[in-house]
């Protein structure tokens, strides 16, 4: 299913945009957004087919069809051992869509949330879309060292209302572990501080690293947790648009619902998104088990090679298909080796810049391995041969 049989370039290069093939002149690689080469699981295709020959495109319910939050909720009842109702899923147009609204419900002017840095760019556009003001976390960049909680204690003050964790952390692949997630929730419990859970690479976690979601540490905890997730990083469907926002109580998701916009039609996720969901959900286990397991071996490949030259330096990460070397000892800057690989080795990369990631991510590049053998071993020899003739 993930040899380089599987991918189809031609359709990549008229389709996949966002920094990826359609966006780059003809022989360049692009190990840009994170989102994987490979189609997506062939029963998803065939339930949008199924659905799509009746010839009915309905409104679906404002919150998301029942299916979908029953999909949603039955998942992380059984795979992440948190105690979710269907009535408390709302289906958005995306996870980054999710992260906006609950920014937009639960912060305003003069607000504050804590953010890690570095961290993908979206958590701090949507707190700063609320108006509210983002107060940085540095957490270490060696995935093996662990968060300085007494730091993350010292940035509390009244004006606190939002304490946002991405787990796995994009782009370091820090997977969070039981007792720093203990030490955050209680944090959050006894300052009444709302959680914002990014769950969306929760399920590309490699051995013997594994997933705990904060939400189900303790019921304390997990009632000043929002979740939100989506399915583009597992299952190949950025373009659908979808995601989930998890309450966990009626009075909580009413807030998100009022201000997400979805009661007015202004807002919504579109019925064929929602139905590929439920394939994924309830159909496609055997297929994210082995991409997990391609990309397992994609992540070695990747950390090896990279290792391997002088001036750059790269942890393996635990989780996500994001490798984030250092290239700092290379004597250029995290720009010059972007424009240096798109240039000379024909290969696209994202530099760490503030924008992107945080001040943090400086002096780091970041790579995706979501692809063939076949392709990342191209592209990393080419990575290879430029700093070797430098």
């Amino acid at each position: 299913m993930f040899s380089n049989e599987s991918i189809n370039l031609e359709i990549l290069k008229e389709r996949a945009y966002n920094l990826r093939w359609a966006t780059h002149e003809e022989g360049i690689i692009p190990l840009t957004a994170a989102d994987p080469d490979f189609p997506c699981a062939p029963e998803i295709s065939e339930a949008i087919q199924k659905y799509a020959r009746d010839r009915y495109f309905s409104y679906s319910p404002v919150e998301g069809i029942p299916k979908f939050r029953e999909a949603v909720a039955r998942f992380y009842n059984n795979k992440r051992q948190v105690a979710v109702q269907p009535k408390h899923v709302l289906a958005v147009n995306s996870a980054a869509y999710g992260l906006y609204a609950v920014c937009k419900t639960f912060l305003s002017m003069g607000n504050e949330a804590i953010v890690f840095n570095p961290c993908d760019f979206l958590f701090a556009h949507s707190v700063r879309a609320a108006n509210a003001t983002v107060v940085p976390f540095s957490i270490p960049l060696n995935p093996n060292e662990n968060l300085d909680i007494n730091a993350l204690k010292s940035l509390i003050n009244k004006q606190t209302k939002l304490i946002c964790i991405c787990n796995p952390i994009n782009p370091t692949g820090r997977v969070l572990n039981s007792y720093e997630l203990k030490q955050i929730g209680e944090i959050a419990v006894a300052h009444n501080i709302i959680i914002l859970s990014d769950e969306i690479w929760s399920d590309i976690v490699f051995e013997p690293f594994q997933y705990k979601s904060i939400a189900s540490i303790n019921e304390a905890i997990k009632n000043q947790t929002i979740i939100v997730t989506g399915y583009s990083k597992s299952y190949g469907l950025a373009g659908l648009r979808v995601g989930s926002v998890i309450a966990p109580n009626e009075a909580l998701f009413t807030k998100i619902l009022n201000e997400s916009e979805h009661n007015s039609t202004v807002n919504g996720c579109n019925v064929l998104a929602q139905v590929a969901v439920i394939s994924a959900l309830n159909e496609c286990d055997y297929w994210l088990t082995s991409f997990v397991e391609h990309l397992s071996k994609m992540r070695n490949l990747c950390v090896n090679e990279l290792n391997l030259i002088k001036g750059i330096h790269c942890n393996a990460p635990q989780g996500c298909y994001l490798a984030f070397p250092n290239i700092s000892e290379t004597g250029l800057n995290e720009s010059q080796v972007h424009q240096l690989l798109l240039e000379k080795a024909k290969v696209a990369v994202v530099p760490g810049l503030s924008k992107w990631f945080g001040e943090r991510a400086e002096g780091h590049i970041r790579l995706s391995f979501a692809t063939s053998e076949k392709i990342l071993t191209e592209a990393l020899q080419r990575i290879q041969f430029t700093f070797n003739e430098l």
